[in-house]
């Protein structure tokens, strides 16, 4: 890997590990402008449309941790993957349920400033070899003068093509946002359109309960779900409004949102148990 040169322009993309059916209806809620498109076996991506991190001075990382971890707890059941990258950084957060999130972080010249730990907590969440794919990540985590920031996120996603990860052509994390998305639509991404939060989250229903998941929508299990969300957002949200971390409101906005419309489709579906 040679480290690149040139601008460095300021960017992310989010990769889901699940079928773009299952992420359409959760990223919907986003309100977000996102393109979305199949990224592999059991991989969807998701690339921003707009540039939110450019609008009240938020960094990148912090709108992008807010997202993944929104769609994360509202999906229950696949892990969301956010890359993101500035002129001074580039790093990644792994977000999966209601686990903490876990990142790492490299500077512009590729120097890792991570932990090992995490590295790790990575590698075990996503399923990883934890022999040969863990070491195919150790290079990630050691100083190397040949390789920047970007260069080490294109290895980190192409030790994720070990588990099915095949991004569209063209789409390579560190390229500018503009970019990022023409190649997308030029491969035929798909423009997430909002199209209010009944039919949303209708939508986002009706697609968990076709899924292996469908009994967690109604029933002693939903409702605990529902109130999880609910108690999880709540905070997240105040925090987000304290903070004015537009990423972090989002995210608690969508839980709480979610929490509630959960509890009340759990009443209101025929045949509540």
């Amino acid at each position: 890997m040679n480290a690149t040169s040139g601008s460095s322009p300021v960017g992310a993309l989010l990769l889901c590990r699940a079928e773009p059916a299952a992420v359409r209806p959760p990223a919907q809620l986003l309100r977000e402008e996102l393109l979305l498109a199949p990224a592999g076996e059991d991989w969807s991506v998701l690339v921003p449309e707009g540039k939110p991190w450019l609008h009240g001075g938020e960094p990148v990382d912090r709108v992008v941790t807010g997202w993944a971890t929104a769609l994360a707890v509202s999906a229950a059941t696949w892990p969301v993957l956010a890359l993101w990258w500035d002129a001074d950084r580039a790093g990644f957060t792994l977000a999966a349920g209601f686990r903490r999130t876990v990142g790492y972080t490299w500077l512009a010249d590729g120097t890792p400033v991570g932990e090992d730990e995490a590295m790790r907590t990575f590698a075990a969440r996503l399923a990883l070899d934890p022999v040969l794919d863990v070491q195919a990540l150790e290079p990630l985590t050691e100083t190397d003068r040949d390789t920047d920031a970007h260069a080490r996120l294109v290895g980190l996603v192409a030790v994720l093509a070990r588990i099915g990860l095949d991004l569209p052509t063209g789409v390579v994390p560190g390229d500018s946002a503009d970019r990022l998305r023409s190649v997308a639509l030029a491969q035929g991404a798909e423009q997430l359109e909002w199209s209010g939060w009944r039919d949303a989250v209708r939508a986002e229903l009706d697609a968990v309960e076709g899924s292996r998941v469908g009994p967690f929508l109604r029933g002693p299990r939903a409702r605990m779900l529902s109130a999880l969300q609910l108690g999880a957002g709540a905070p997240m949200l105040a925090w987000g409004i304290r903070r004015h971390s537009g990423g972090w409101v989002t995210a608690g906005a969508i839980l709480v949102a979610r929490g509630a419309l959960g509890l009340a489709y759990d009443r209101l579906r025929p045949g509540r148990l």
